[in-house]
């Protein structure tokens, strides 16, 4: 609940914000800092999950109807979850 009150407060605040220019750049700066730590850690989580070609297919599937398509997260999470379970019972 706290970071839903942040976020309906700093809305506010990050408008008056971007008005600004040195904020605005600052601000950008800090986009860009944060995409660069998803990166990373989207880097090594893909190292460690990644562990046989059934994996790697998944993801190069899900990426690949990410990109294409408009499909909820949820479905492609489970579907994942569904084919992970279904080889593993089966082998």
């Amino acid at each position: 609940m706290p970071s839903f009150v942040f976020v309906g407060l700093l809305t506010r605040l990050t408008d008056w914000l971007r008005s600004r220019a040195w904020a605005s750049a600052m601000l950008d700066g800090v986009n860009a800092a944060a995409l660069a730590l998803m990166a990373g850690v989207s880097f090594q989580l893909g190292r460690t999950a990644i562990i046989d070609p059934l994996t790697a297919v998944i993801v190069l599937v899900t990426l690949g109807l990410l990109w294409k398509t408009r499909l909820n997260n949820a479905y492609l999470t489970a579907s994942g979850a569904a084919i992970g379970l279904a080889h593993t019972l089966l082998t």
